[in-house]
């Protein structure tokens, strides 16, 4: 008998249990809701809101305002300098320095024991929950699970506050018995220098029965590119021969895909999308015939929804709109719309409350609820009323990709107003890991794709009126990564811009690339 066929059982209980997400989701919100709020109803932000009185939902979004970062950053200033019961009861030790964000402003997300245990980890569980029922003749637990993950930040730490890139921090806070099985060593695992990690990663993981990976799809890639360099082999499998699923989460997996099933090419290989994020985890893609993930509704998470306008805003034409402008209001989980866009707003016992995460998702189905990311509300082009998201630009390269052969390594979008002859348009720096044949067909691919799928950008787009069309720019080799590593962001968790209302980090990358 298998090690994984003895610790399959362990997960049977739970596996059970979820299957109340197809029956009782609203029940399972409401009981998350009432947990949150008496256990926070003597912190400081609880006795300013009521909570000990809040007994609906409806009590709960009278009383407890919306807030961004900005409304909490006072409390969490004090919290990381060591006050108790501020948004949540008592002292909350760690920190996740926030990454994915177009703001370069370091945001500190609060992570709780409670938010540790029944948030970051209880996701983890729960995707090899689905894996191991979805695939019943798995030897995951029989080999090493290769996870990558970020490193500390000491620059930021205070007495009595630790912070870190959250993938260090649930590292740091493992049962050291899952030391055993995975790679790379804890003390490799938590590098700062991607590069130097890079490599050490890949020469302790290359020799071991690796089974699973866990990861960022680029930041994975580059490692894996690093073994097959040191191994000399030209499959994956040929290195790790019982290697059979990779839980990605981070960016979108659309545009690595082809990159993967060139890699690896061994029909038992598996590809499993999480939703992770420094604020929580949140959804599992539970079934591998369906690209949408389901939403985890009974750990410390209670969600809200904002409806993202589909009208564009006022004032279009000056390129300063915002596509994050909403209208229709908040909505519990049982008030969304299949189809519908919507902002997350989250409530956790992190102390984050009705928290706006700067996530968009869009829900394909109801009992169960499951959705798909459809991009961040500052990541986007809305500059002529196009309102263009990210989700309509990763479909659009995968088209493109598709027609062409053609394989993106990064990318990123922004508008160009007016140029020397008053022409308005898009403007696309992309890093390819195989160039098109012909980069104009590659364009016109992808700005026809766009234009199916985005009435908005198809009616900028007539007759070259309102958007002439879009330019591509090739980025030399590394480019992106040289320009995180700039910033300080490369690896971990850190993720490139993919489209921008604003063009302040499409300039930097382009005088890099002069």
């Amino acid at each position: 008998m298998s090690l994984t066929s003895i610790a399959g059982k362990v997960f049977v209980p739970r596996q059970k249990a979820l299957l109340r997400h197809n029956t009782e989701a609203g029940q399972m919100q409401n009981e998350v809701l009432m947990r949150l709020l008496r256990r926070a109803s003597d912190t400081e932000y609880g006795r300013q809101h009521g909570f000990a009185n809040i007994s609906s939902y409806e009590q709960f979004a009278k009383q407890v305002p919306v807030n961004t970062y900005e409304e909490l950053k006072g409390s969490i200033d004090r919290m990381r300098h060591g006050e108790s019961d501020v948004l949540w009861p008592g002292r909350v030790k760690w920190y996740a320095k926030s990454s994915g964000t177009t703001n370069d402003k370091s945001k500190f997300i609060p992570v709780s024991q409670e938010g540790l245990q029944r948030i970051h980890y209880a996701g983890p569980r729960d995707a090899v929950a689905f894996y191991l029922q979805n695939n019943p003749q798995s030897r995951l637990f029989d080999g090493r699970a290769m996870i990558l993950g970020g490193s500390h930040a000491p620059n930021y730490n205070l007495p009595g506050s630790l912070v870190g890139d959250l993938s260090a921090i649930l590292i740091e806070n493992m049962n050291p018995l899952a030391n055993l099985v995975r790679v790379p060593k804890k003390a490799t695992a938590l590098l700062s220098d991607f590069e130097v990690k890079r490599d050490r990663i890949a020469r302790e993981a290359m020799t071991k029965n690796v089974t699973n990976l866990s990861g960022v799809p680029s930041w994975m890639l580059s490692v894996l590119d690093r073994v097959m360099e040191l191994s000399g082999k030209q499959h994956l499998e040929e290195v790790w021969p019982n290697l059979e699923v990779f839980f990605h989460g981070g960016v979108a997996f659309t545009p690595y895909r082809q990159q993967y099933e060139r890699l690896i090419t061994s029909g038992k290989m598996h590809y499993m999308e999480t939703y992770n994020a420094s604020e929580g985890f949140f959804g599992i893609q539970n079934d591998p015939t369906d690209k949408s993930m389901l939403l985890m509704l009974d750990y410390d998470v209670f969600y809200e929804f904002e409806e993202i306008s589909s009208k564009p805003p006022r004032g279009e034409a000056s390129g300063h709109s915002s596509s994050g402008e909403t209208e229709g209001g908040i909505v519990p989980l049982w008030g969304v719309e299949p189809g519908k866009n919507y902002a997350m707003l989250i409530t956790t016992s992190c102390g984050l409350w009705r928290y706006k995460i700067g996530d968009t998702v869009r829900f394909t189905q109801k009992n169960p609820y499951k959705f798909v990311i459809s991009g961040r509300t500052k990541s986007f082009i809305n500059a002529f009323g196009e309102e263009l998201i990210v989700d309509n630009a990763e479909q659009g390269l995968h088209y493109a990709c598709q027609q062409t052969g053609a394989e993106v390594s990064e990318y990123t979008a922004a508008p160009v107003f007016m140029d020397e002859h008053g022409k308005c348009r898009h403007q696309w720096l992309i890093e390819w890991r195989v160039a098109p044949a012909d980069l104009s067909l590659f364009a016109r691919l992808l700005d026809e794709r766009l234009q199916t799928l985005n009435s908005d950008y198809e009616a900028k787009r007539y007759k070259n009126i309102t958007l002439q069309p879009l330019e591509i720019v090739t980025a030399r080799e590394g480019l992106f990564n040289q320009w995180l590593k700039q910033q300080g962001k490369l690896g971990g968790q850190h993720k490139v811009p993919r489209l921008n209302n604003s063009r302040e980090h499409i300039e930097q990358l382009l005088k890099l690339n002069a």
